[in-house]
């Protein structure tokens, strides 16, 4: 079975498990004052797996669905049968990715709490757009438009800090997602910049 699968199995029991147990909740949201004061390192990955309800939940599980198993297949066509692997590892550190910001911004806050799997969600979105960045997405804007519009609007809403979303979470996974393959075979980043380079 896909890794995707395993995934969005575990997430998906891990969350609805926290809705009806708050302790579940409580031990593994991101708190990073918790995590410098009491050494709580377990919670820049477990909070990725957590979700505020059941929108939450399944709108990060339906972009997962959606873009894994082509991402997944791609790991596996460029490194063989431990892509399954590389893929999950690179799900699993793009959570971490996506909350180093706000570990270093937040330590010294009590109050600041962050969870849900869109910084690795996004991690994959773009992993997808370095494979393939020419992909339509809506009204048929390609891949790597879409992605450098996705950037721009993730950096403008965090600093605007008009809602309660982790926006620079989004940020740093999409940008993991997409140097995480290229770090692992860099001939992968110069086949998109080709195939990009063609497009104009």
């Amino acid at each position: 079975m896909p890794a995707t699968y395993w995934l969005i199995a575990i997430t998906v029991l891990v969350s609805i498990g926290a809705f009806s147990d708050s302790r579940i909740l409580s031990e593994a949201i991101l708190s990073p004052y918790r995590v410098r004061k009491n050494k709580e390192y377990w919670r820049l990955v477990t909070a990725g797996f957590l979700h505020a309800d059941w929108s939450h939940l399944l709108l990060n599980m339906f972009v997962l669905f959606a873009f894994g198993p082509m991402v997944e297949s791609e790991f596996i066509q460029f490194f063989g049968p431990v892509g399954k692997v590389l893929f999950a590892a690179m799900y699993t550190s793009s959570i971490v990715a996506a909350h180093t910001s706000s570990l270093f911004k937040e330590h010294n806050n009590p109050n600041y709490l962050s969870l849900g799997a869109s910084g690795a969600t996004s991690a994959v979105v773009f992993a997808s757009i370095l494979f393939h960045p020419l992909q339509k997405f809506y009204f048929g804007i390609p891949g790597f438009a879409m992605g450098a519009i996705y950037l721009y609007y993730s950096s403008y809403a965090a600093k605007q800090m008009s809602d309660r979303i982790n926006h620079e979470a989004h940020f740093y996974g999409a940008v993991y997602g997409f140097i995480f393959p290229i770090f692992l075979k860099p001939e992968i980043g110069l086949y998109c910049l080709m195939q990009v380079k063609n497009w104009f």
